[in-house]
């Protein structure tokens, strides 16, 4: 599914397969769902869920059309076999997650870096820039061996901030590192301060205490331990997310921080609203005719326009325009 910020349902597929109005009317009377039903829907907040959303719908699609299972309500059969959509989502999740924290996913990310991370070479100056005015931290979810390697790549540059420096170790950019972070639960108890030894990647005996000195490498915490480690307090921090749910949320409603919300996906967005304007043209032009129809309507008028033809041009074009932005 599909749906806006209330809940109202835009879109609803089935594998591959887009349901039409009158076949979504069946299955939500009222096109509308309860989003905080965990029980019922699963929220797919970022750009890691794309890839698990796709194998779903190609799970989804291939047992539709295999002429081994029959298609029930609520799953697959055959023989003495069912699957249910539910439990086939949750293997899915599982298989997601595992590969994640115990697969080799980070390890074939690191094998091709060129391919998988996207290098920018202005960022050394971003972060320069940025450390003149104020104290620069970073908090991952990642282990050090993982953090060191990305973000070596991402510094690997001949020159410092600027052409004509000499070259800086990314940990240089930054007053203070956190790995191992944990959030969302960063953001609320958190977990104990322990100190990285960086040359073997393994964590130090015991929690630390001291202040914070910079090149040190900290492993876990929480985002109190870090306003007392930067000396600054909620509203002082600017703190940068893409996860809107693990960042930016948590972030903001338990300790008040002031939130940025990187949001890769409108560069994809805003070039659409450019190469396909003319899909919004015509939906406000049909937007404005329609308006157009009811203009003289009043209490007293006992019938209405056909707005068949527009209503499915409508369709037609939200259709077309959703197709370029892609599920």
């Amino acid at each position: 599914l599909k749906v806006d910020s209330n809940g109202n349902i835009l879109v609803c597929s089935h594998g591959f397969h887009f349901l039409r109005e009158v076949d979504v009317h069946f299955y939500y009377p009222n096109k509308f769902i309860q989003r905080d039903d965990t029980e019922r829907f699963y929220i797919l907040n970022t750009l890691f869920n794309l890839s698990e959303t796709y194998l779903y719908a190609c799970l989804v699609d291939f047992f539709t059309r295999c002429t081994r299972y029959a298609n029930l309500e609520k799953g697959f059969q055959h023989g003495d076999l069912f699957m249910s959509y539910k439990s086939m989502f949750q293997d899915v999740r599982d298989a997601v997650d595992w590969v994640h924290f115990k697969g080799t996913l980070k390890e074939k990310t690191v094998e091709n870096l060129e391919k998988y991370v996207v290098k920018d070479g202005k960022l050394p100056l971003l972060l320069s820039r940025m450390n003149e005015v104020a104290k620069v931290f970073l908090a991952t979810n990642s282990d050090y061996k993982y953090t060191d390697k990305i973000m070596t790549y991402l510094f690997d540059f001949p020159h410092g901030p600027k052409p004509g420096t000499s070259h800086r170790p990314w940990q240089s950019y930054f007053d203070l590192i956190l790995v191992d972070a944990r959030k969302p639960l960063f953001f609320g108890e958190g977990t104990v301060l322990r100190q990285v030894d960086t040359t073997t990647g393994r964590l130090k005996i015991g929690t630390y205490t001291g202040p914070l000195q910079h090149g040190i490498v900290y492993s876990g915490g929480s985002s109190d331990i870090v306003c007392d480690l930067l000396g600054a307090k909620g509203k002082d921090i600017l703190y940068i997310g893409d996860h809107i749910f693990g960042d930016i949320l948590k972030s903001k409603k338990r300790q008040g921080w002031r939130t940025f919300l990187v949001i890769p996906e409108l560069a994809q967005e805003l070039h659409v609203w450019t190469d396909k304007s003319s899909l919004f043209e015509e939906l406000q032009g049909l937007d404005i005719f329609l308006a157009e129809l009811y203009k003289h309507l009043d209490s007293s008028s006992n019938e209405r326009p056909d707005i068949s033809t527009i209503q499915r041009r409508v369709k037609k074009v939200t259709h077309d325009m959703d197709m370029c932005y892609g599920m």
